[in-house]
């Protein structure tokens, strides 16, 4: 074998061993963008900001009550019982189950003013719809009814992202403990919901 053809064979041999040439920092960039743009769009996004409805007392809040709520036992004809129909009510609209939500109004749903298919439709535009109950005011009583009054704040996120926040109250009705009324007359039901934009 011939030096020349040796010489030869072990420049190859060295070539081949030696590990590639950096790519210059414009290719190495460019390469990084490319990676960068082929993320998901979901890692690219900002975050929503959290939803924070004003504080009681606050303007668009529940009253500043600070009177303690009784947690012991109460009956479903007292006032904190027709607060509790107005918590199972919003609970209701917070799970999208409008059918169920509208027959907490009085006259099977009636007073709502709305059909079913309208009364769900009510709801289209909101994301997220969330609300707080405030304490009960004193049952009142007119023509063989009874009435309470239940402060509300309602507040979530319209379906652009948009935060939204209303206060204002709801007033619930029974009919009295009177000789033909029937259970379903005797038990709370919305009469009407009344709240602001904040």
């Amino acid at each position: 074998m011939s030096p020349r053809f040796c010489l030869a064979s072990l420049l190859l041999l060295a070539s081949c061993s030696r590990e590639p040439a950096q790519a210059p920092a414009a290719a190495q960039n460019e390469a990084r963008q490319n990676v960068a743009l082929e993320q998901p769009p979901e890692a690219n996004q900002v975050a929503e900001a959290l939803l924070d409805p004003p504080a009681p007392g606050e303007p668009g809040g529940l009253p500043d009550d600070r009177t303690p709520v009784d947690e012991g036992p109460f009956a479903e004809t007292s006032a904190q019982g027709a607060a509790n129909v107005l918590q199972s009510y919003f609970a209701l609209i917070e799970q999208r189950r409008y059918g169920e939500a509208r027959r907490l109004w009085s006259d099977d749903g009636r007073a709502s003013g709305k059909s079913e298919t309208d009364f769900a439709s009510g709801f289209e535009r909101y994301r997220e719809y969330h609300a707080n109950i405030g304490g009960p005011g004193e049952i009142e009583g007119a023509a063989g009814s009874l009435y309470v009054e239940v402060p509300v704040q309602v507040y979530g996120r319209l379906r652009d992202g948009a935060p939204f926040n209303a206060s204002g109250t709801a007033m619930l009705r029974r009919v009295n403990d009177v000789p033909g009324s029937t259970a379903e007359q005797r038990r709370w039901h919305i009469s009407q919901i009344s709240v602001e934009p904040r």
